[in-house]
């Protein structure tokens, strides 16, 4: 497996691969994973843990690179899509790219701070203002960051940074203006540090969750609200039990699009230019939808009896911010990715 050749664009944006050991081969092998080159048509996979719906963000996403791809290198090389976490949950995901048994994965980016912490920066609250600063600051340096300490401990790279169809707001019981309104709510997160830092710091009890769960606890009281984006919380109907969404707006979380080193290696030379030009298609596009899918899910929200209230971020952010010190100092490689996103910010 040896280096390949690719434009100066990409080189800049994505960076070069990192190969597998050599150790890790047979492994690959056993997996029908990818260390071998096809010679014939090459086939891939790619998970999601979304619903395989048309119109989310991450079928947008796909679709999109799926129909480019395709016009651009016909069936020399194709994608199967696998939705609703098929091929496994996003953490096993994680592995199997690391290992090369897996191709490629869309998900979003806290995911990746279990083998790579500094991913966490991302996770922290009120880093980004809106989704555009969000894409002048990973296209302007800190995604090269980023990118290139994924390579050197993920075995993979990412090849596109999506945005998610919203910012995270505060979807509760009781409505919330102010910080001292969180005070003592159980407020569901992932189960990612910052996330939960960021929650306790605005005032609430983070209160990590499955996905699976938060309907069900909303139900029962085990949680009193949760952050998530508008599309989300419509698709999965937490708004029957809480009905007043805030808009803290405290986390923009982008999505990566990611590849397997030894995935990418094994695309023949004289179609890999085209790949990752459809793979930046696709997220130009998808980035073109996030706004406006956001914005119909909120009248959508609200005609189904949600109360929509704007609060003072400026709050918020004060009580937030300490958290970008301390998580830089236990991360140094991380200080100049925070840096160069709030330049741009």
């Amino acid at each position: 497996m040896g280096e390949y050749k690719t434009s100066r664009r990409s080189m800049l944006k994505y960076g070069a691969g990192v190969l597998l050991s050599a150790a890790a081969v047979p492994l690959l092998s056993a997996c029908g994973g990818t260390a071998a080159q096809s010679k014939g048509p090459l086939k891939l996979k790619m998970s999601s843990s979304m619903s395989g719906q048309p119109g989310n963000a991450h079928s947008t996403w796909f679709n999109k690179f799926q129909t480019t791809l395709k016009d651009k290198v016909g069936e020399a090389v194709t994608v199967d899509y696998f939705p609703n976490s098929q091929l496994g949950d996003e953490a096993k995901m994680v592995q199997q790219l690391r290992l090369g048994a897996a191709d490629m994965m869309i998900s979003g980016s806290s995911i990746w701070s279990q083998v790579a912490p500094e991913f966490g920066v991302l996770d922290m609250g009120y880093i980004f203002e809106s989704w555009d600063a969000v894409g002048k600051s990973l296209d302007a340096g800190a995604g090269d960051k980023l990118s290139a300490i994924l390579k050197d401990k993920g075995g993979a790279q990412i090849i596109g940074w999506a945005y998610n169809f919203g910012a995270r707001n505060m979807l509760t019981k009781s409505a919330v203006a102010k910080p001292t309104d969180l005070h003592g709510l159980k407020i569901r997160t992932l189960q990612a540090p910052e996330v939960i830092d960021t929650v306790n710091l605005m005032g609430a009890v983070a209160t990590p969750l499955p996905t699976t769960e938060v309907y069900t606890s909303l139900q029962t009281g085990l949680i009193e609200g949760l952050g998530h984006d508008a599309p989300t919380i419509l698709q999965n109907k937490w708004y029957e039990t809480a009905k007043h969404l805030a808009l803290t707006e405290h986390i923009f979380n982008p999505l990566t699009i990611v590849i397997a080193d030894t995935t990418l290696s094994k695309i023949p030379s004289e179609h890999r230019d085209a790949f990752m030009s459809a793979a930046q298609d696709a997220t130009d596009y998808q980035r073109t939808q996030a706004v406006d899918a956001e914005k119909k899910a909120m009248t959508q929200l609200q005609a189904k009896g949600v109360t929509i209230t704007k609060v003072d971020k400026a709050e918020f952010k004060n009580l937030v911010s300490p958290l970008w010190e301390k998580f830089t100092g236990e991360h140094a490689a991380a200080k100049p990715i925070l840096d160069a996103i709030l330049k741009q910010g």
